[in-house]
């Protein structure tokens, strides 16, 4: 296992040490900094200020870098829709890696994508970043709040799924003439097994495709 350090950022407790357990698996070690305390303090800090944000996750940059880190794995795709981590890379000298990257890469292979976010400033970066990527796509999207908060009370993947419709949500996607359903927040693999037992449409999760950059640098 490597020795050295990655800071793994994200918006509450739970979905950092989502993404040091996702580094874990990949035999790397991730130093979780959470952002706020819960979801709906995260979203509130992610439509503050732009100054207030830089300001709050460059502090925690650099405490990342007072720690020994020099990689940055950003397991939030919501954090990395509202913040701009590029400028934020080129001041620190770390290297960044973000769910948007991914979907860069990603756009052009398909010619209409789903997307299941936590909330609209997430939707709204993916959204962006995408049709960046890719003028032509065809985009429907959501937001799912309320299944993160389930995610973060430990309620089991079967019974998340089943609460919050997800499967009748993941069927209406394919009615729609989606090709591929994007987990658009790092929260949504907890259920990912469960939902893919009960569709036919296939999950796009970013944090493989993420932790091979990671392992590559």
């Amino acid at each position: 296992m490597s020795e050295e350090l990655i800071a793994v950022l994200a918006g509450t407790p739970v979905d950092t040490g989502m993404g040091a357990d996702c580094l874990a698996a990949a035999g790397l070690r991730g130093l979780p900094f959470p952002l706020a305390a819960d979801p709906r303090r995260q979203t509130a800090f992610q439509i503050s200020s732009p100054a207030e944000k830089e300001a709050a996750v460059l502090g925690v940059l650099r405490q990342a870098m007072a720690q020994g880190c020099r990689r940055v794995f950003v397991y939030c795709n919501s954090l990395s829709s509202s913040v701009d981590f590029g400028p934020l890379a080129a001041a620190t000298g770390l290297f960044i890696v973000t769910p948007l990257d991914v979907y860069r890469s990603l756009s052009p292979r398909y010619r209409r994508l789903g997307v299941i976010a936590a909330n609209a400033q997430g939707l709204a970066g993916i959204e962006r970043t995408l049709l960046s990527a890719n003028p032509a796509l065809d985009l429907l999207g959501t937001s799912l709040l309320p299944a993160v908060e389930s995610i973060e009370a430990g309620i089991p993947p079967e019974e998340l799924v089943e609460r919050h419709r997800l499967p009748e949500l993941a069927e209406w996607f394919r009615r729609c003439g989606m090709e591929a359903l994007v987990l658009g927040c790092t929260h949504f693999p907890y259920f990912k097994k469960a939902l893919a037992e009960r569709t036919d449409l296939p999950l796009i999760d970013p944090a493989e495709e993420m932790v091979r950059r990671l392992k590559e640098r």
